[in-house]
């Protein structure tokens, strides 16, 4: 299983409130048969209106680990979709003031932690990022901080996700995985299930 306790590297400030999901990806993309691909399609529209200067196409944030962005973030429709694309563009986690909740809930379905800071904090951590791109930041699941530069300051998240995501159980597959034997045993019990558990 895959534990999640801390997410290293560079930061990507989008900024605004109330950014939905159509606006993460919008709905024509959700036609794909996989999301492999949807990392490029990430803030499509917005970008095409920045004409190059939307943060996910200036060169600077190219490579960034984790996303800073600002109240109500993943609103709208619960298209899953938009943590993959956001996932597919290099995201490993999300710092903002808040996160619909459907959006919470399919990023820790990936292993994405959402972690929520007090609004002055995000912006502090936006200007930093801003000023200086490539400021390494780290979000700490165990210690619940984060660290930019010489700033730090505390990040929230409801301490079962913040246990699901330490322990590795968000991980529903490596949890089957690492208990195939205890699946075998069941599977060759159930009168229903005639194939060779062998093979399970």
């Amino acid at each position: 299983m895959s534990q999640v306790k801390t997410v290293s590297g560079r930061g990507v400030p989008v900024v605004g409130n109330d950014i939905d999901t159509d606006r993460i990806i919008p709905a024509r993309y959700l036609r794909c048969v996989t999301f492999e691909g949807l990392g490029d399609k990430a803030f499509a529209d917005d970008r095409a209106q920045a004409k190059g200067q939307h943060p996910f196409d200036r060169p600077q944030y190219q490579g960034a680990d984790i996303l800073v962005v600002n109240g109500n973030f993943g609103c709208g429709s619960s298209r899953e979709h938009a943590p993959q694309a956001l996932q597919k563009w290099g995201i490993q986690a999300i710092l903002g003031e808040s996160f619909a909740e459907i959006f919470f809930g399919n990023c820790l379905a990936m292993g994405v932690p959402c972690v929520t800071a007090e609004p002055e904090t995000v912006k502090q951590l936006q200007k930093i990022l801003e000023e200086n791109p490539q400021a390494p930041i780290t979000v700490d699941l165990e210690a619940m901080n984060v660290r930019c530069g010489e700033f730090q300051a505390s990040v929230s998240m409801p301490e079962g996700v913040r246990q699901t995501l330490i322990t590795g159980t968000w991980d529903s597959c490596g949890q089957l995985v690492k208990q195939v034997d205890q699946v075998r045993e069941t599977a060759a019990k159930l009168p229903y299930l005639k194939w060779d558990t062998a093979t399970v």
